[in-house]
């Protein structure tokens, strides 16, 4: 007969406490840090930067106007032209529309055209009613123009002799109607490497060009206003800027109106290309995109009306999400040791995201250190630009209204 079974309790070599799944040593809380490491997934998103424009072929011979619109630029509106002057692509010419600055940008590209033909000053008329400063500034541009192609690009980019010549080649090899591209953003103060990267993850989470150039939906596509390159005829077949003269994110609303009215957008990486810098300290940086995020975040669901109410909460939700571990780590080591160790892992976990994300912007990537700072930065953007809605926005010197109120921009006091 067989000795019964020594039951599990009494088992000398079994610990009573035992649990194969789980290491007894493993805090807890270290789960709380999961969260964050799959933002690294977008990195496998982002990291390919397809298409690049660099990789279109080269197209000349059919006229080009680019066009300019400039209002206080003194700092930057000579690199601009003479960067453009550089191009390989012709026949060509320039238009640089003062939009009644009162800095001495008139007077700076009317000294540059003295040094090429191809460059002319058209001084803008006043600002009407129910239109914000680029858009008219850009639509007197058109005016001017004479070219088949047309190019609206930023006072504060610089160009590569090559660019032009491939973004022709690349709307007529992919048989589209606008080409626009992501630039290199050059950030040279401490603001501008912590919060550029902020606001540039959520952007190319949104719209990530392969997503834009098969888009179905308006709500899918986009354009960047630093570069956009159009026909004649497919911008006068969308409205011309006048269709979206009452928009202040008016690049992404063109954008949509080119798709609903069934024309094709390419866009692509163009680093090796061209590059701005569009802020130049925390004053402008808080400025340009209290302006942009709240009422571009709307604009860019336009047919959502949930999604839409939902973008404020959206984009602090991502700012609050980022202040949390640092939040968490502090609240370990003043007062709840437990928390200690999923807080270090999951602010760890974030410092180097962020230092990614630095690199991947040729920011030096130690910025990385400083994310809260740039976290809780762009929050503050966030909820002032959603506190100001459509009833002040600042830009360039002017003060504008309610939306839909007839009121054009007033210089400010």
């Amino acid at each position: 007969m067989s000795n019964p079974p020594i039951p599990q309790s009494h088992n000398p070599r079994i610990p009573q406490s035992h649990n194969p799944t789980i290491p007894q040593s493993l805090n807890p809380t270290i789960l709380l840090s999961l969260p964050w490491l799959a933002p690294y997934l977008a990195l496998f998103r982002l990291a390919p930067r397809e298409p690049d424009l660099s990789s279109a072929p080269r197209s000349t011979g059919r006229k080009l106007s680019l066009i300019i619109p400039a209002r206080n630029e003194s700092r930057t509106i000579t690199t601009v032209v003479r960067s453009i002057l550089q191009t390989t692509y012709s026949p060509l010419e320039i238009l640089v529309v003062d939009d009644r600055s009162t800095d001495n940008t008139a007077s700076i590209v009317e000294q540059l055209t003295l040094e090429d033909t191809r460059l002319r000053l058209v001084h803008g008329a006043e600002l009407p009613e129910g239109w914000y400063g680029k858009q008219w500034a850009c639509l007197q541009g058109y005016r001017e123009a004479s070219g088949e192609i047309l190019v609206f690009t930023d006072a504060d980019t610089r160009h590569q002799p090559e660019l032009l010549a491939h973004a022709v080649g690349a709307l007529e090899q992919a048989g589209v109607d606008l080409v626009t591209v992501a630039p290199h953003q050059r950030c040279e103060s401490f603001w501008e490497r912590v919060v550029m990267p902020q606001v540039w993850l959520l952007l190319g989470l949104r719209y990530h060009p392969r997503v834009v150039n098969r888009a179905a939906r308006p709500r899918d596509v986009i354009a960047n206003g630093q570069f956009i390159l159009v026909t004649r005829t497919s911008y006068d077949r969308a409205g011309t800027h006048e269709a979206v003269r009452q928009e202040v994110a008016e690049d992404l609303a063109l954008a949509q109106a080119y798709h609903r009215a069934g024309f094709r957008i390419h866009f692509a990486f163009a680093q090796r290309l061209m590059e701005t810098r569009m802020y130049h300290d925390l004053r402008h940086l808080i400025e340009g995109w209290s302006k942009n995020v709240y009422l571009g975040g709307r604009q860019s669901y336009p047919d959502e009306p949930v999604l839409r109410a939902l973008v404020p909460a959206i984009l602090a939700g991502a700012m609050c999400f980022w202040l949390l571990p640092p939040l968490l780590l502090g609240l370990a080591l003043a007062a709840v040791p437990h928390l200690m160790a999923g807080a270090a892992i999951a602010t760890l976990a974030c410092v180097l995201f962020w230092m990614l994300m630095s690199h991947g912007m040729e920011i030096p990537i130690w910025y990385g250190l400083f994310y809260p700072l740039g976290a809780a930065m762009t929050l503050y953007v966030v909820l002032r630009s959603t506190w100001r809605g459509g009833k002040r926005v600042e830009w360039k010197g002017r003060v504008y209204g309610e939306r839909g109120t007839g009121k054009g921009g007033r210089e400010k006091e």
